[in-house]
């Protein structure tokens, strides 16, 4: 497979900024047209996108992976081809009174040249899906997908290269090295998806140049269950998604708050279902794997921590973990120490612990305490119990009686806050965060500041004075 070098690097980012120099505000047409061949891009990658998975992941299925993988990125593509005018369109603002005739804008302007750190869990998804709004925005981007997909990182090169002129979008493959040369590179913006801890040292290399950095990152998401909504509809829904990437998803119920008289019905609910959706899971040639050992072992580690300090442990299904498959059946941890690993980790795999909460309060309390995450759910038919939740917590996004359905709608944005991110993309949030809003004052025939040009006398502190003299005061 093709490892890219710092100079290749450094020659695609040159190219790119000659290019953005030379042409810095494509047309309406040219932006649709990037917009055509990254759906084309896309269709490259459906050929090979299911073998490429499966060889990164172990096994993988192929449903999953074209849904998760590439409808979301052809999903918003529609959605921003057809709103673009809109988006591009010049914001009015209001004038100011010494200007009456005046005209305020804003005007959306191409950032230039945008790099894309993507991560491995959503190896094509988020190499592809950032494109949308940096090429509606009207950028160029190179784009580094993760090492630890080799597989989808080749399948997205290959993708691209078929689309694309290196000059107008680009892709660079490598390990670490190539991770901090791409982080150190004096990008227009970068956007980088990951971990929190990885975001740090990408901050601090960006930093360098004053670089502006939108990261997508992830942390432990709640779904509290509301005393009404202990249904197995909700617990199927909390199971589907947490069956998809065998929990390898940043917006996946990381933790699940219920009543405490109803822990145990939400534990049968689960139990039931799970041997209905999976009669085997461990083994089921089609179930993902954990990405690599080192993950499988970290996944394995909470599992051993929990049964050693004596908290119930429920592994759904009867299945024996596989280190060979690097699978683990779905394991329910029941109202775990806060002390231990999984609750202090984001757990990104098929652990579910379940917290008891005496009172709504004490749930909101929870989360409250604890880092802003990446998405909250709440699950309940009373609207004031939803709007509670929504309005007394802090995520960056959430979802009622749904889990990860908001970052699927193409007009809503994606994004986190705190620990769990800053800046998002998706829909006109994510055309507006690879542009640069440009304020704009076009003079008419009145100039009222003529008055300001020297000498200064009665007539400039006549002015001051009605300038900060408020009525009343």
């Amino acid at each position: 497979m093709h490892q890219s070098t710092r100079a290749e690097l450094q020659q695609l980012f040159e190219t790119q900024k000659r290019a953005w120099a030379a042409h810095s505000y494509p047309s309406l047409e040219e932006r649709r047209d990037s917009l055509k061949r990254l759906r084309a891009a896309c269709a490259f990658a459906r050929r090979g996108v299911a073998e490429a998975l499966a060889a990164d992941f172990g096994s993988h299925d192929p449903s999953i992976g074209l849904l998760w993988e590439l409808s979301g990125v052809l999903g918003r593509i529609r959605y921003t081809s057809e709103h673009l005018p809109r988006f591009m369109a010049p914001s009015p603002r209001d004038g100011d009174p010494f200007f009456p005739d005046g005209r305020c804008y804003v005007r959306y302007q191409p950032k230039g040249v945008v790099g894309n750190m993507a991560p491995w869990n959503f190896p094509v998804d988020i190499s592809l899906g950032p494109l949308v709004d940096i090429l509606a925005a009207g950028n160029r981007a190179i784009v580094k997908p993760s090492e630890n997909a080799p597989h989808c990182a080749e399948l997205v090169r290959q993708a691209i290269a078929s689309a694309f002129d290196p000059s107008e979008v680009a892709v660079v493959t490598g390990g670490l090295d190539m991770a901090q040369a791409f982080a150190e590179t004096p990008w227009d913006h970068l956007i980088y998806t990951g971990n929190a801890a990885v975001a740090r040292h990408v901050m601090a290399a960006a930093a360098k140049h004053l670089t502006p950095v939108t990261l997508e990152l992830g942390g432990k998401s709640p779904a509290i269950i509301a005393p009404d909504r202990v249904t197995e509809e909700t617990c199927a829904e909390i199971l589907s998604i947490k069956a998809v990437k065998s929990g390898q998803v940043c917006i996946n119920t990381d933790y699940v708050l219920a009543p405490r008289d109803r822990v145990a019905s939400v534990i049968e609910h689960m139990q039931t279902l799970w041997a209905r959706m999976f009669p085997r899971f461990v083994s089921d040639p089609n179930s993902v794997g954990i990405i690599n050992a080192r993950h499988y072992e970290r996944l394995a580690g909470y599992v051993a921590e929990a049964k050693a300090r004596g908290v119930r442990v429920i592994e759904l299904g009867d299945e024996a973990p596989s280190a060979a498959a690097r699978k683990l059946p779905l394991t329910l941890v029941i109202d775990p120490p806060d002390d231990l690993a999984l609750m202090r980790e984001e757990i990104f795999g098929p652990i579910l612990p379940i917290k008891s909460y005496d009172a709504l309060d004490e749930a909101i309390a929870y989360v409250n305490e604890h880092a802003r995450p990446l998405a909250l759910y709440v699950f309940t038919d009373d609207a004031a119990t939803a709007e509670r939740v929504i309005g007394l917590t802090t995520s960056g996004g959430a979802c009622v009686n749904a889990v990860a359905v908001h970052a699927a709608v193409p007009s809503l944005p994606f994004g986190g806050i705190g620990e769990s991110g800053m800046g998002a993309h998706h829909g006109i949030e994510g055309f507006r965060t690879f542009s640069h809003a440009r304020a704009v004052f076009e003079r008419g025939a009145s100039n009222g500041w003529e008055l300001l040009r020297p000498p200064w006398g009665e007539p400039l502190a006549a002015i001051a004075a009605m300038a900060v003299d408020e009525p009343g005061t």
